[in-house]
């Protein structure tokens, strides 16, 4: 008795079986928190970067947030692989844990199985037998002890094989989340590593293109030096020979024996500042004076663009007289009226010319249409206005407020 019963409490006893890991460890946790933040970054850069591509601005501010991004994915990839580091040892720590479960519940399922079978060969009536073969009443305890740890040991063994059965269905529950955690991290690496290449390629990309708009724009600021050299001097030329024939016409009035002739009048002076009508209705495509380029060259503009679509009819800001009807290289076809005193209003990226050199027009009287499509504004209207000497004025403040 004494035997079986020793041999029932070894059985009973089982050795606790280590739990699973948590479903994220601290340390995947923590990694988890550093990762959402570098997201949360580098999805400000991009946010940035898009802000940066629709304003003027510097193309190493540009390049530097390209980098920023890069370095921002190689540091999400580097979270990544820390976090599949840790399912990894979490999955193997499983793994190990769960065979274990297995072993002890075939254990303890041998011995309840054994156990049953003795209850079986026994029968119903064994209880009552063991009591009533009792010699002495100290014999009836010891007996109904014997009975009782045996019952109670069979409950708990009982128990054993039912948790040890749900702990290894939980186990390999887990196993399976762990799997799929670890497959997902293996694909947003995957999805992170192209983006780096992406980041990299796109900076490549646009470092060289760069440079190639750089190089055009050194042959483009050269040409936009020279038209405007070659500007100035049919300026200089056509107010040369004003000169000269406002010098006769007063030669001619000092003579009194000449024909009297009316002198010349101005049509433009500083008292039109911020009155003369616009030459078309539209938004300002470029400001009088310099602008930075993209790529960081520096242009300067001698008068205004103003937007409108190709064909609308271009009216003269006063009356005056038409100096010039030619194409001028990069300003395209180019209307230039003379208003006196040597003010000029110039009117260029002209689809047609509907006046001819030395008409006389009025104010607001058409002298071409909008052209200018294959530029880089689009469909528009170089402006410009030239005081004495061929100096350019700014027209925003010759023209009326609107």
């Amino acid at each position: 008795m004494r035997r079986l019963l020793l041999a029932l409490a070894l059985c009973g006893f089982a050795a606790p079986v280590p739990a699973l890991a948590q479903n994220t460890s601290r340390e995947l946790q923590e990694s988890r928190r550093r990762l959402e933040e570098i997201k949360a970054e580098r999805e400000r850069l991009a946010r940035q970067q898009e802000r940066l591509q629709g304003q003027v601005h510097d193309v190493a501010d540009e390049l530097d947030n390209l980098e920023r991004q890069r370095a921002s994915t190689n540091r999400i990839v580097d979270e990544i692989e820390r976090q599949i580091g840790g399912l990894t040892d979490q999955l193997s720590r499983s793994s190990a844990e769960l065979v274990l479960a297995q072993d002890n519940l075939a254990e303890r399922r041998a011995v309840l199985e054994r156990r049953l079978v003795d209850i079986y060969k026994r029968g119903t009536l064994y209880t009552f037998q063991v009591l009533l073969a009792a010699e002495s009443f100290g014999d009836l305890l010891s007996r109904y002890k014997y009975l009782y740890l045996t019952s109670r040991q069979d409950r708990a063994l009982v128990g054993d094989v039912e948790r040890l059965r749900n702990r290894v269905a939980q186990q390999r529950t887990d196993m399976v989340r762990v799997k799929e955690q670890l497959d997902l991290s293996r694909s947003d690496r995957e999805q992170e590593l192209a983006r780096v290449n992406q980041l990299k390629d796109q900076r490549a990309r646009r470092l060289a293109s760069l440079q190639r708009s750089a190089r055009g724009n050194e042959r483009r600021l050269v040409e936009l030096e020279r038209d405007a050299a070659r500007l100035n001097d049919l300026l200089a030329t056509l107010e040369r020979t004003r000169r000269e024939d406002a010098a006769r016409a007063a030669a001619r009035r000092a003579d009194p024996a000449a024909a009297p002739a009316a002198p010349e009048r101005a049509t433009i002076t500083t008292a039109s500042l911020g009155r003369l009508e616009w030459p078309v209705d539209g938004r300002i495509v470029f400001q009088f004076g310099r602008q930075t380029l993209p790529s960081g060259s520096v242009i300067r503009h001698n008068g205004i663009g103003i937007a409108a679509p190709a064909g609308t009819a271009v009216r003269a800001v006063e009356g005056g007289s038409v100096a010039l009807v030619e194409r001028i290289s990069t300003y395209g076809l180019s209307v230039i009226v003379a208003h006196g005193d040597g003010y000029y209003s110039l009117y260029m990226q002209l689809a047609s010319a509907s006046v001819r050199k030395g008409d006389t027009v009025a104010k607001s009287q058409v002298v071409g249409t909008v052209g200018g499509q294959n530029s880089d504004y689009g469909p528009h209207l170089q402006f410009q206005i030239r005081g004495e000497n061929e100096v350019a004025l700014d027209p925003a403040e010759w023209l009326r407020r609107r």
